[in-house]
């Protein structure tokens, strides 16, 4: 599973100097360069960045994270997930990984990881690691044949359905992490299979638990 073009990333430089940055800076003892985007504190700061709306919401990979990792298909040794960032990093994710439950302890622990590239900084094995890796790079490099896409433009289909393609072609099943806006045409252009499977809009940690809970049974977790 990959968590595609996820709404995490530190502070770009060319907005450092905001009022609203620096202020954020100031109260966390960090460099403006340092922190993590936050639509919510960092709202007027972000608003001449390019693909505004889809940027500065590390909520949505949090509670992501905590849906995943904390599931029987987890537990099993049965999931392996990945964060594609918006601006093209890759995070590499023990499946061992705890994420702090507590909001603003996640977010000090991916300020960490996204400054040094890794977690912990000094381990030879560590939980969470960054490459500077696209999206086509990374499919590429853990083996998956191609890309299946999970998006409110895509066919109808239930989770199952999606699942079980994934299983028999091999394919990864990417989840858009981000709050509004759709995914980029490259990550389109990567995409075998296109689906939805509800007919409105969902959260993506809502969709990152129906799939889960469909590889469960497909792999009849529950069953052992």
């Amino acid at each position: 599973m990959i968590l595609v073009e996820s709404s995490i990333e530190l502070v770009p430089e060319s907005i450092w100097s905001h009022p609203a940055i620096l202020s954020t800076a100031r109260r966390r003892r960090r460099k403006p360069g340092e922190i993590i985007l936050d639509k919510s504190i960092h709202y007027y700061a972000m608003k001449s960045l390019a693909n505004f709306e889809k940027r500065g919401r590390p909520d949505i990979v949090h509670i992501s994270l905590l849906n995943a990792l904390g599931s029987p298909l987890n537990k099993k040794g049965l999931l392996k997930l990945y964060i594609h960032t918006i601006n093209e990093l890759i995070i590499f994710i023990d499946p061992r990984t705890r994420i702090p439950r507590n909001y603003n302890r996640f977010v000090g622990l991916f300020e960490q990881l996204l400054k040094y590239g890794k977690v912990p900084p000094g381990a030879g094995e560590p939980l969470l690691y960054v490459k500077e890796m696209n999206l086509r790079s990374l499919l590429t490099e853990i083996g998956s044949e191609c890309l299946i896409l999970l998006s409110e433009e895509g066919v109808k289909a239930n989770p199952d359905r999606v699942v079980e393609e994934a299983y028999n072609t091999g394919c990864a099943i990417g989840i858009g992490c981000f709050p509004h806006g759709s995914f980029s045409e490259t990550t389109y252009s990567l995409a075998r299979s296109i689906y939805s499977i509800y007919p409105e809009v969902l959260e993506a940690w809502i969709v990152v638990s129906r799939i889960i809970e469909a590889c469960e049974r497909l792999y009849r977790v529950y069953d052992e």
